[in-house]
């Protein structure tokens, strides 16, 4: 029976976004994502929970080194969204809207493509403290 553990990493960002859908008008964007649509954006301090899940090592110890999880988040994650306006300086909000729910997907998915594939990812994002988002569910 293998014995899989799961390592956590935390971090820290701050982002402005606006919810908005094109195709429609501003009072129907009001309606829909109320203040969340303000034309001149908005921001959030985000907590991002970043779980990683599997076997450790049998030499290290570990199951991943989290020094290692921290560069790679830096990197490709922060690096991007951090002090940024989601929608006008990232590629991928340009056509997307940058809901937690979607934000949360993008992390995921830039991650998934860093971290080996013997291990099960877990994304979990709060945009307040008392709302978050998580992927896959």
């Amino acid at each position: 029976m293998s014995k899989r553990v799961s390592v956590f990493r935390r971090e820290h960002f701050n982002a402005a976004h606006r919810l908005f859908v094109p195709q429609w008008g501003d009072a129907r964007n009001e309606e829909v994502f109320g203040k969340c649509s303000n034309p001149n954006y908005h921001g959030h301090n985000y907590e991002l929970e970043i779980k990683v899940t599997g076997q450790a090592d049998p030499v290290t110890g570990y199951v991943m080194d989290l020094k290692v999880l921290s560069e790679m988040v830096r990197e490709h994650v922060l690096e991007i969204f951090d002090h940024k306006n989601l929608n006008l300086d990232t590629e991928y909000f340009k056509d997307l809207n940058p809901t937690a729910e979607n934000i949360v997907v993008v992390i995921y998915e830039i991650l998934r493509e860093k971290i080996d594939a013997k291990f099960d990812l877990k994304i979990r994002l709060y945009e307040t403290q008392r709302n978050f988002v998580e992927f896959p569910a």
